[in-house]
């Protein structure tokens, strides 16, 4: 993770658990329309809400971004004008410490290596589980064992059936 980036992580992160949210990815940079500082959260693993379905909703990230933008103002960290979001991590919810691998253990995720492992670097399946710095997943039959410290990018795999199900109630 860059430096301005991980920064940016461990000023937020205590403000977002505060307000009961887990902090899942904070990205910095410039686009069309400017700087842009973008903050993912999620309820807490434990929480009532996210046990019972409960989605981050707009008000969640108008009370965070109110409280993380106070915040960001003391500490002068972004230095240039800058526009700051606040939203759920969508569907396809990135995954990067072990707690998030172990949260979602059954779920299918999309994972790809810097290095690779046996000659590979992207892997497709069922996560099976992390300890001890390695995720678990289930891809073509066989069980991988891929280093966190390796991963460049993952993320869970939207269950269209589940969320058509889920919308339905």
């Amino acid at each position: 993770m860059r430096k301005d980036v991980q920064n940016l992580w461990n000023l937020v992160e205590p403000c977002v658990s505060d307000a009961g949210f887990d902090l899942v990815e904070v990205q910095s940079g410039r686009e069309v329309s400017g700087w842009v500082v973008r903050l993912f959260i999620d309820r807490t693993a434990g929480s009532a809400e996210a046990t019972g379905g409960g989605l981050v909703c707009l008000e969640d990230c108008e009370r965070v971004s109110r409280d993380v933008s106070a915040v960001l103002d003391v500490a002068d960290l972004v230095t240039h004008a800058y526009q700051l979001e606040v939203s759920s991590p969508g569907l396809d919810r990135p995954l990067r410490r072990e707690t998030d691998f172990i949260r979602f253990q059954g779920e299918q995720v999309r994972v790809r290596l810097t290095e690779g492992v046996d000659g590979r670097r992207n892997f497709s399946g069922r996560l099976c589980g992390a300890h001890d710095g390695l995720v678990q997943i289930d891809c073509d039959g066989r069980i991988y064992n891929l280093p966190i410290g390796d991963i460049a990018k993952a993320n869970l795999v939207p269950d269209w059936d589940k969320e058509l199900k889920r919308s339905a109630s």
